[in-house]
């Protein structure tokens, strides 16, 4: 009842009904095989195409992690990310995400390129986060200029400098930032 009255904004309050248990015992089944899933590498990748502004010139692709689970089918990414982010799970996520992107990206003809989204939480480890791009360029070979890194605006909302610190270093290794 807790979390559900803090869900829904300051100022509320909710009673325990035998519902929310059961949405808890799901929730905490889903994190521990979101958790079993990203270990096992059992999440997949797809490649959605990014065009130049003439519509025509394709310039690269977009991975966009999925999860396959194997008796709830395809579980939406808006779920599975949040999750990942509150439950501290988004930095191996992400790590998983874009060492595959960057691996497969590599296999790719040149100037093609890869865009991978970066959650906002990923940034509160800003050297571990450097690392692991550093790390995943290494490893597959994939030159950095062929690396887009998506942020979203609410990035800059919460710790601003240490966020640009880490845009302005990833841009200065040569990788692109949207």
């Amino acid at each position: 009842a807790l979390y559900r009255a803090k869900a829904e904004g300051r100022g509320r309050y909710s009673f325990y009904d035998p519902g929310l248990d059961e949405t808890l015992q799901q929730r905490r089944a889903l994190t521990h095989e979101l958790r079993a899933a990203i270990a096992a590498g059992a999440l997949a990748l797809h490649f959605q195409p990014l065009y130049d502004a003439d519509g025509r010139t394709l310039r690269g692709y977009e991975a966009l992690v999925r999860w396959p689970h194997p008796a709830r089918g395809l579980v939406p990414p808006a779920e599975f990310i949040a999750l990942a982010e509150e439950t501290g799970m988004i930095d191996e996520l992400g790590r998983w995400v874009l060492n595959q992107a960057c691996a497969e990206a590599a296999t790719w003809p040149a100037p093609l390129g890869v865009a991978v989204n970066l959650s906002a939480a990923q940034f509160r480890d800003t050297a571990g986060l450097l690392r692991d791009v550093d790390r995943a360029l290494a490893t597959s070979g994939l030159a950095p200029q062929r690396l887009e890194l998506e942020i979203t605006e609410s990035l800059l909302m919460g710790n601003t400098e240490q966020a640009l610190r880490a845009l302005n270093s990833l841009h200065a290794r040569g990788v692109r930032i949207a």
